[in-house]
């Protein structure tokens, strides 16, 4: 017979401890367990009646309907895992609870089923401790069994709470799988802290930090010169000056300057524009413009900060000054027109002028011309035309003219007050004026009388008249024209060959003066009325023109 003395048990081994420590939080998670039940339970809780449902409590005892095809069977429990021998009893397994009998179901409702996944943790504890996974555990105990004849033909919800197959890892298993992936994720961590610490330290340091020319040391780190800015709150936009440039790396940097860029406007030589810079001072604007040679700067000094007035730039300029009729060639650092004149030392005189504006900007190659103002007072003669008078004469044939009188221009003497511009005369006033001669007015016969008709004047054969008719005629003069004749040396002589003037000397038909000049046409001037003739049809022809004009002139002056 063996000895039934109970053995002392061994000392637990690391193993053991943990399983055991697996049982505890297995009972720790029944509470969890219970409100997994109680869900389960709910489900089973008869809600209200539907259409469906109460077809079959309204009208009584349901029929027995047809069995139900026998349900599978459940899987086989799984046996309990044997504890060491040296390990103490473990707390007795589960038993499974008694199959239900099989449940008709209704052909309209079938039964419905829910599943419940428990946690891991709580199969894993479960078989630990000797509990079937599958375990029906939708009813409590106390409740009637299935099909027992309560009354009711409707079965009642069936839970399953069933663990997830495939996944029976023990928990001690998960967590000593889990073991090197906190390891990794551990080192990993320290490593990044490594090279962040070890980065912050390399660029780490002191910079100096000159900003617009206000210069401090900062503490501080960066990647790159423009992380170093961005630490410092210091806003670098497009145009700003970065030394060293924001792309450099911050690892040998020692020092950062940094000018702010902005808008100027600037006057070169009368020429305004606005510029964006980074010069703090004139100085370092006009290196920027490259007007090194600029002079005349409205700033009080090249060091002088910029402000918001414009500057005001001029360089030296090559000019030609034209004044009193000399061309003043100078080369001058002049702003404007009135100081290329003061230093051309040309002074200008109250009615003086120049070709373009004092306050006007000199530029290169301009050429000023200045014109003298002056004004004198000036005489001068101006003629005063006549005027033309017409009088009527009825000794003329109609529609003749005769100017009886002729007319003479007069003078008069007018003084000016003269205004001129570089010699040239750009305006005058009138002073005073005097009549020097006074104008003679032309005088003009118009003849009114009605000549008698050519076809009625007798004239004798063989006579004066006649010759005279028919020499006229020999011109191309007609009737009309010799009836002027007619009336012309009617008056004059009366057609007589030896008519003389004693007063004037006149002789003869034509009353030529002297009588000698008819020689020109023949020796028998004397006696010969068609040498007469002739020769006084000539002189009216070369003077007057026709017989009528002649005897106009004649009735204007008394001769002809």
């Amino acid at each position: 017979m063996p000895d039934e003395t109970p053995a002392r048990p061994a000392t637990p081994t690391r193993r053991e401890r943990r399983e055991a420590q697996l049982r505890s939080a297995a009972a720790s998670d029944d509470a969890d367990l219970a409100r997994a039940l109680a869900f389960a339970a709910s489900l089973r809780e008869e809600p209200a009646a539907s259409p469906r449902e109460a077809g079959p409590a309204a009208t009584g005892p349901t029929p027995p309907a047809p069995p139900a095809p026998a349900p599978s069977a459940p899987p086989a429990p799984r046996p309990p895992v044997p504890a060491p021998a040296s390990r103490p009893a473990a707390a007795p397994a589960l038993a499974p609870a008694p199959a239900a009998p099989p449940v008709p179901a209704a052909p309209a409702a079938p039964p419905v089923t829910a599943r419940i996944s428990l946690p891991t943790s709580l199969v894993a504890s479960s078989s630990a401790a000797g509990h079937t996974p599958d375990v029906d555990r939708s009813r409590p105990a106390d409740a009637p069994a299935l099909g027992s004849g309560t009354g009711t033909t409707r079965p009642a919800a069936r839970t399953d709470a069933v663990a997830p197959r495939g996944r029976g890892i023990p928990d001690h298993k998960r967590r000593n799988l889990t073991r090197p992936v906190r390891w990794t994720v551990q080192g990993m961590v320290l490593v990044g802290v490594v090279a962040t610490t070890g980065a912050f330290t390399v660029y780490h340091r002191d910079i100096t930090l000159d900003v617009d020319g206000k210069v401090s040391t900062v503490d501080a780190y960066g990647w790159t010169v423009g992380d170093v800015l961005s630490q410092q709150q210091v806003p670098v936009a497009s145009g700003d000056l970065v030394v060293p440039a924001v792309g450099t790396s911050a690892r040998d940097v020692h020092e950062v300057v940094v000018r702010t860029s902005r808008q100027v406007s600037v006057e070169i030589n009368g020429e305004t524009r606005t510029i964006r810079t980074t010069a703090s001072t004139v100085g370092e604007l006009l290196d920027a413009l490259g007007e090194r040679d600029a002079v005349g700067v409205s700033a009080a000094s090249r060091d002088e900060p910029l402000g918001r007035a414009p500057v005001r730039l001029v360089t030296s300029k090559d000019v030609h000054v034209i004044v009193d009729g000399q061309d003043i060639p100078i080369t001058t650092t002049a702003a404007t027109v009135q100081d290329v004149l003061t230093d051309a030392g040309v002074r200008l005189g109250a009615k003086d002028t120049t070709s373009a504006p004092l306050e006007a900007a000199a530029v290169d190659g301009l050429v000023l011309l200045v014109n003298r103002g002056a004004s004198a007072s000036r005489s001068t003669t101006e003629v005063v035309a006549f005027k033309s008078v017409e009088t009527k004469d009825a000794t003329l044939p109609k529609g003749q003219r005769i100017v009886k009188t002729a007319g003479r221009v007069g003078e008069i003497r007018r003084t000016y007050t003269v205004t001129t511009k570089g010699g040239v005369e750009v305006s005058r006033k009138l002073l005073k004026e005097e009549l020097v001669t006074k104008p003679v007015d032309e005088v003009v016969l118009v003849g009114t009388m009605d000549l008698p008709d050519p076809s009625t004047t007798v004239v004798a054969p063989g006579s004066a008249r006649a010759i005279g008719k028919a020499l006229a005629a020999k011109r191309g003069w007609g009737d009309d024209q010799f009836q002027c004749l007619d009336l012309l040396w009617t008056r004059e002589s009366g057609w007589r060959v030896t008519a003389a003037n004693a007063s004037s000397g006149a002789y003869g038909i034509p009353q030529s003066l002297p009588g000698s000049k008819m020689a020109s046409v023949g020796p028998d001037w004397r006696t010969n009325a068609a040498t007469q003739i002739t020769w006084g049809l000539g002189y009216i022809a070369n003077r007057y023109g026709t017989p009528c004009a002649a005897w106009g002139h004649s009735q204007a002056t008394g001769w002809y």
